[in-house]
C-alpha cells in the first residue's frame, strides 16, 4: 500500500509540472521601471500593467472604458467633482487592503512635488495626461477619501472625460506600503512592484528577463498561465528567430515585410493589429537654425515621405497628415501634405541664410516601435534625402531609457518619436505633443502662436461640448502643420506573432495595456 501510495504521489507530481504553464513575451527592451507613473515607454508599461491596476480600465482589444479598481462613477453637474465607488475585498500582493486611502496615497504621491513619498521620481507622464503637477498646472486640485471604498476628485475645471485619463496605463495603483518602505528603489530590479493585478512580481534579472508568477488571490479571472516571462529582444529580427526556435511564445513589433515568412510557417500565425499610432519627426528650436520656420519648411519639403512609408511599412502603414489618426475623431480632415520638393527646400534653405544647408544632428529610437518599426533605417533614409539638399546630419542614438529622458531637454536638435494612446481622446495626442509644458520642452518653443496652441487645447480640455472641442483640436493641427513644429511620418498597423497553441491574446489598441491573464499556452 505504501508503494502504491507514493507511486499515486509522484505521478501525481509529474502530472502538475507537467500542465504548469509558462508564457514568453518578446519585447524590443526590458523596462526601464516598474513605477508606472515614472514609465515613459510600453515596454515598462506592458509589463507594469500585469501587476499592478487602474481605476477605469478598457474592455480588451478595444478603447470602451469598464470598471477596474473602481466599480462606478459619476460626476457632479459641472464635471468638476467626481466621485469613484472601489471594488470592495481586493488586496495588494503584500496582503494590505486596497481601498480608499490607497487611492488618494497615489494620486498626493504622483500629483504633489512635495511628498515625501516620490523618491526621486519625476512622474513626467502625470504631467501629459493632467497638465502638470498640484500648483503649477493640474487638473487635479485634490482627493478625498470619503469612507473606506469611496473616493472623490476634486479638479480645478470642468473636465467630461476624466475617467479615461485614469485609465492611462500610467496610473496603476501600488501598495502604499511597499512604496513607503523604499520610495527611492520602488520599481527597480530590486525591490519590482507591488499591485492587484493579476501577476506578482518575481525576479528581474538585469539585461536578461522579467519574470511574473500567477496571483491565486487575484479578484478577477486568474491568469491562466502558472508564470509569465518578458524577454528584450532589441531587433525585430531577432524576436522572430527566437519565436521561430520556440524560444519565445509572443513576438511585438515585427517588421512589417516580416509577414510572408510568418504566413509561410506551419507553426507561427500572424496578428496584425488595428493601430492608433502616430510616429513623427520633431524639431527642438533651442537648436539653431530649427528656430526658422523657413528651415522646418526645408526640411518637410526635402524628404519623400510616400516612399520612406512604402519602403518601411510593407502596405501595414499609411502616410500621416494630422497628429490624430484617422480612425479617432478630431481631426481637421483636410491638411494636406507636405510635398517632397527639394527644389523649394533649397530656395527655402537660401532665403533663411543658409544656401550651402548647415550641419545638425538626427536621433533616432534604439529599439523598434509600433509607429516606427525600422528606426535606423527610416533615420538613415531621412538623413540621404536632407543631404541631397546640402543638410549634413548626423545619425545617433542611445538607451531608450536615456533617451527618453533627454528628448525634451533640447538635446535633440531633430528627434523620432511616437505615440500609442492612453486614453481614447484626442487630448491624449495633442496636448501630450503641444499642450503648454509640451510645446516648450519637448519643442522649445514659447512664441506668441506656441503659446496660443497650449491655451486652446487648455480649453479643449473643458470646453462644455464635442462641437467645441473638435473645432479647436482642428485649428490646433492646423496651426501646428502651418508652423511645421513636426512632421507626422506614419500611421501603422503593427504586426506581431504567436506560437501555434498561444490562445487569448488580443494586443491592445491603446499600446501596452494587455490583458495577458487571458492568454493560454499549449506546447
Amino acid at each position: 500500500m505504501k508503494r502504491l501510495i507514493v507511486g499515486l504521489l509522484a505521478l501525481s507530481l509529474a502530472f502538475g509540472a507537467a500542465s504548469a504553464q509558462t508564457l514568453i513575451y518578446g519585447q524590443s527592451d526590458l523596462p526601464k521601471t516598474l513605477d508606472s507613473a515614472d514609465a515613459q515607454d510600453g515596454n515598462s508599461l506592458r509589463v507594469a500593467f500585469q501587476i499592478t491596476e487602474t481605476l477605469v480600465t478598457f474592455k480588451p482589444g478595444t478603447v470602451d472604458p469598464i470598471p477596474g479598481l473602481a466599480v462606478s462613477w459619476e460626476a457632479s453637474d459641472n464635471a468638476k467633482v467626481w466621485t469613484f465607488k472601489l471594488r470592495q475585498g481586493v488586496k495588494f500582493h503584500d496582503g494590505t487592503p486596497f481601498n480608499a486611502e490607497a487611492v488618494k496615497f497615489n494620486i498626493d504621491r504622483w500629483n504633489d512635488p512635495n511628498n515625501k513619498y516620490r523618491g526621486n521620481k519625476q512622474f513626467v507622464p502625470f504631467t501629459w495626461v493632467f497638465g502638470g503637477f498640484k500648483g503649477d498646472g493640474s487638473i487635479i486640485d485634490h482627493v478625498e477619501a470619503v469612507d473606506e471604498y469611496t473616493v472623490k476628485f476634486y479638479l480645478t475645471d470642468s473636465v467630461g472625460f476624466f475617467p479615461n485619463m485614469l485609465g492611462a496605463s500610467y496610473f496603476g495603483i501600488d501598495s502604499p506600503k511597499a512604496v513607503m518602505a523604499n520610495p527611492d528603489k520602488y520599481g527597480t530590479p530590486e525591490v519590482g512592484a507591488v499591485g492587484t493585478g493579476p501577476f506578482v512580481f518575481d525576479k528581474w534579472v538585469i539585461g536578461d528577463k522579467v519574470i511574473l508568477k500567477r496571483n491565486d488571490n487575484y479578484w478577477g479571472e486568474k491568469a491562466r498561465v502558472d508564470t509569465l516571462v518578458f524577454r528584450g529582444i532589441p531587433e525585430p529580427a531577432s524576436r522572430l528567430a527566437e519565436l521561430k526556435a520556440g524560444a519565445i511564445d509572443i513576438a511585438n513589433n515585427l517588421s512589417p515585410e516580416d509577414k510572408v515568412t510568418i504566413d509561410a510557417d506551419p507553426n507561427l500565425q500572424a496578428v496584425v493589429q488595428k493601430g492608433l499610432n502616430i510616429g513623427y519627426l520633431a524639431f527642438h528650436q533651442k537648436n539653431k537654425p530649427l528656430d526658422d520656420i523657413r528651415v522646418r519648411k526645408a526640411i518637410a519639403a526635402a524628404v519623400d515621405w510616400d516612399a520612406i512609408v512604402d519602403a518601411f511599412y510593407a502596405g501595414l502603414g499609411e502616410r500621416a497628415t494630422e497628429f490624430v489618426p484617422p480612425a479617432m475623431w478630431g481631426r481637421d480632415g483636410n491638411i494636406p501634405a507636405y510635398t517632397y520638393n527639394p527644389e523649394l527646400a533649397k530656395k527655402l534653405l537660401a532665403e533663411a541664410g543658409y544656401p550651402n544647408g548647415f550641419e545638425t544632428e538626427i536621433w533616432y529610437m534604439p529599439v523598434s516601435r509600433p509607429y516606427f518599426p525600422a528606426p535606423q533605417p527610416i533615420a538613415e533614409t531621412i538623413a540621404t534625402y536632407l543631404a541631397d539638399v546640402g543638410i549634413k546630419a548626423t545619425l545617433k542614438t542611445e538607451d531608450w531609457g536615456t533617451y527618453l529622458s533627454d528628448y525634451d531637454q533640447g538635446k535633440f536638435p531633430m528627434y523620432m518619436l511616437g505615440w500609442s494612446p492612453d486614453y481614447p481622446d484626442p487630448d491624449n495626442y495633442l496636448f501630450t505633443f503641444f499642450g503648454p509644458t509640451s510645446i516648450k520642452t519637448n519643442l522649445g518653443c514659447e512664441s506668441e502662436a506656441c503659446q496660443q496652441i497650449g491655451e486652446m487645447l487648455v480649453q479643449a480640455r473643458t470646453a462644455p461640448d464635442m462641437a467645441t472641442r473638435k473645432e479647436l483640436y482642428a485649428k490646433v493641427q492646423r496651426m501646428v502643420h502651418e508652423l511645421t513644429l513636426s512632421i507626422p511620418v506614419a500611421h501603422n498597423n503593427p504586426l506581431h506573432a504567436v506560437r501555434k497553441g498561444v490562445e487569448g491574446w488580443i494586443p491592445s489598441p491603446l499600446g501596452s495595456s494587455e490583458n495577458l491573464n487571458l492568454v493560454t499556452v499549449n506546447k
